[in-house]
């Protein structure tokens, strides 16, 4: 082994142990001993000395013990001509630095509370840049995708490029393989995250950049955040080192990437990921380490070319990742799910109420369609000027052996996460109420509505190739022509829906989930019941059913219902079971049938959202195709920011437009007898079924007693009404 490494390293290790030590007898001269020290909003103390030696810190006075321990760590000086034929001293200093950053940061927190923004991603606005030490919420989301696969790893990327565009060139090599990147530490006073800002680029959680903090130090975070999941989810008990050090090498798939000049801080800290079998590629001249030993195969590599260093540092890592070829002129990966198309980044924008967007997947005769064939019926986005709107139908028509009629849903419902994976677009919502925001840099880079057409046939083959075999997509853009889709997909989506209208949740002891919307709405979990559609409206029972045949491992899992804890307000114990552990904790219980106590989760995606009216004693809903103002005070798109991130809020709850007139929507609460007011153009889509529904429970007249925005915005203004019409709410119990 290279004596200049071994020498930089231990040089640092001394360093930074000393550094550590001398900021905790300073705090311990400013603050009593007892006070409080740690990662805030975590369970794990500080996870690397707690996962590795079972050391709990909690005050100022525990941090002494491991830092004890990182001084005994510390090999013997050695000189500069020495030559080190093992790793053994240089793990060890390695080791002593990791431990000493951790306190280090500790302190930090301890010192400046306010130095870390505690959210997903930074305020840029304000200037706050540095997320710091990831808490349970963001780790419980994201930390299981390193188990599941969602995740194949992480470039822990310290130092600066040379330059923003370089930055930004690696971030998206290592975004289209879907990995994340947690970034730490400046290269002469600039960071890569400001770097990827300068360039335009959108950093944190949401699109897998985590933005660590400013120092080296802060690099211990993605240590701690890969010995977490060892505990989470490897079940690897705390102190245990063996185990956390080779679950992070065989599972974990991690590396380094350091930019710019490797001193003595650097160096212990690439020392130290060693010990995790976590090799370091630098783009600077340094002394190599290529025989094998902990790493799976160098343990460092240098000088490495920028345009290199992500197809080199995966195959040094031994990682495996596939990086989707499709011809579009935008970068395409699961990194970009999370991205947000702002106002001030919009180029164009349809449906969400502005214009009709419309998905629709029919199966059709093998010899009827081309494969890969992508037409453009209407103008393309060249016709639209910066600011406005156009109407869009995405027409896919799907050919198979394989191929069934129930499956056309859930190819469906694959169109929201896809169109997402394209860089610079965003998509929401589904079916006809899909909203598609197309950024200024999206343009720039020559994008394209047919290639939303290449996307979909390209993943469509590559997912789900086992049952179709060809794949042509129509996408139209002028009015009459969506309009006249949109009354088409209606029609299927109603003869969907109907497969269910016969069954109740009685008949079944298996309930699905669905996660499809969790990378907006990181604790939503949606449940999918005979009587309760999914509040996106695109999936029933049957649909997820289907889908777990298609995908056993998908988004659609069975859901042992389990013992019924309230038959009355929709509770069961496999539910809540499930529920807590799709959420990473965030959510421990939730009813089926109460809008008012403990109700379900809702996300963006949802077609509709009730609201209670107290002094109607019932309720409201309206959907997202409503631009006006409600009896609740406050319009759809307010409701959905107010409670659409996966939130459970009493008194308010998403759920689909068929689910209304559903047997057990909010029945806990009344039912739809409570239904006071909603929109005048949703309850006449619903007419019908809101008369057959009012006849069974007993009021036939229940659809001319709903109040709608032409007798009322208020709960004053719609009570003489309801009074009036003798609406059953007004002689229920309160709700309240």
């Amino acid at each position: 082994m290279s004596r200049l490494i071994a020498f930089a390293a231990i040089q640092g290790g001394y360093k930074v142990v000393t550094q550590a030590e001398g900021a905790l007898n300073k705090a311990l001269a400013t603050y009593d001993a007892d006070t409080k020290v740690g990662f805030p909003n975590t369970g794990y103390f500080l996870p690397v000395i707690y996962s590795l030696f079972g050391i709990k810190v909690e005050t100022l006075e525990d941090l002494q013990e491991p830092l004890d321990i990182a001084r005994g760590l510390l090999p013997p000086h050695i000189k500069n001509k020495t030559w080190l034929p093992f790793l053994g001293p240089l793990l060890d200093a390695g080791m002593a630095g990791i431990i000493s950053f951790e306190v280090i940061e500790a302190l930090r927190y301890l010192n400046e509370p306010d130095f870390y923004l505690h959210a997903e991603d930074p305020d840029i606005e304000n200037g706050k840049l540095w997320t710091g030490a990831a808490d349970d919420t963001i780790f419980r989301k994201r930390g299981v995708e390193f188990v599941d696969g969602s995740a194949p790893g992480f470039a822990a990327i310290v130092g600066s490029a040379p330059d923003p565009e370089t930055a930004k060139m690696i971030i998206e090599d290592y975004q289209q393989r879907g990995l994340y990147m947690f970034l730490a530490a400046n290269h002469n006073g600039t960071t890569v995250v400001e770097q990827l800002i300068e360039a335009g680029v959108q950093v944190g959680w949401s699109t897998r950049i985590a933005c660590f903090g400013p120092d080296i130090s802060s690099a211990v975070f993605a240590a701690g955040f890969a010995n977490r999941v060892a505990m989470a989810f490897g079940g690897v008990e705390p102190g245990d080192y063996k185990k956390i050090l080779m679950y992070n090498k065989e599972r974990v798939f991690a590396f380094v990437n350091a930019l710019g000049e490797v001193g003595t801080e650097w160096g212990v800290a690439a020392a130290g990921c060693v010990n995790w079998g976590f090799p370091t590629l630098a783009d600077t001249d340094i002394t190599q380490i290529l025989p094998t030993g902990i790493c799976t195969y160098e343990h460092v590599v240098s000088p490495v070319a920028h345009e290199d260093i992500c197809a080199k540092s995966v195959e040094v890592r031994g990682l495996k990742t596939l990086v989707s070829e499709i011809d579009i002129s935008c970068s395409f990966g699961p990194a970009y799910e999370g991205e947000r198309v702002r106002g001030a980044d919009l180029h164009a924008q349809c449906g969400g109420g502005k214009t009709q967007c419309t998905e629709l997947v029919k199966m059709a005769d093998i010899g009827a369609i081309e494969d890969g064939k992508v037409i453009l019926d209407g103008p393309d986005l060249d016709g639209i000027k910066e600011g406005e709107t156009f109407p869009l139908g995405i027409f896919v028509q799907i050919a198979g052996r394989e191929f069934q009629e129930d499956f056309e849903p859930i190819i469906e419902r694959q169109i929201h996460h896809l169109v997402n994976y394209i860089q610079s677009v965003m998509h929401i919502g589904q079916r006809d109420i899909s909203w598609i925001r197309i950024s200024k840099a999206a343009i720039e880079k020559g994008f394209t509505l047919k290639d939303i057409g290449t996307v979909l046939h390209a993943k469509f083959h590559q997912d789900f190739g086992n049952i179709l075999d060809k794949v042509q997509v129509t996408l139209y853009t002028k009015k009459a022509d969506v309009d006249k889709l949109t009354k088409t997909a209606r029609a299927e989506y109603q003869k969907r829906d109907a497969r269910v209208d016969g069954m109740v949740d009685e008949d079944v002891e298996t309930y699905y989930s669905c996660t499809l919307c969790q990378s907006f709405a990181p604790s939503h979990v949606c449940s999918v019941s005979p009587e309760r559609t999914g509040l996106c409206g695109a999936y029933n029972w049957m649909d997820c059913k289907a889908s777990f045949e298609i995908n056993p491992t998908g988004p659609n899992q069975p859901i042992e219902k389990g013992e019924c804890i309230d038959p009355k307000l929709g509770q069961w114990k496999g539910v809540n079971d499930f529920v807590y552990k799709a959420s990473r904790g965030a959510v421990t219980h939730y009813n089926f049938y109460s809008m008012v106590i403990d109700p379900m989760t809702t996300c963006g995606c949802c077609e509709c959202i009730a609201a209670m009216l107290p002094g109607c004693n019932g309720v409201m809903t309206v959907g997202r195709d409503y631009a006006g103002e409600t009896p609740c005070g406050m319009k759809f798109t307010t409701l959905a920011g107010v409670m659409g991130g996966g939130a459970a809020s009493p008194g308010f709850v998403g759920h689909s437009k068929f689910n209304i007139t559903q047997g057990k929507f909010i029945l806990g609460d009344g039912g739809l007898l409570r239904m006071v007011w909603m929109p005048k153009q949703l309850k006449e889509e619903l007419k019908d079924r809101i008369t057959k529904r009012g006849e069974d429970m007993g009021v036939p007249g229940l659809y001319d007693m709903i109040a709608d925005e032409t007798v009322g915005l208020t709960e004053e203004e719609i009570m003489p009404f309801l009074k009036e019409k003798g609406h059953p709410a007004l002689d229920m119990e309160s709700l309240v």
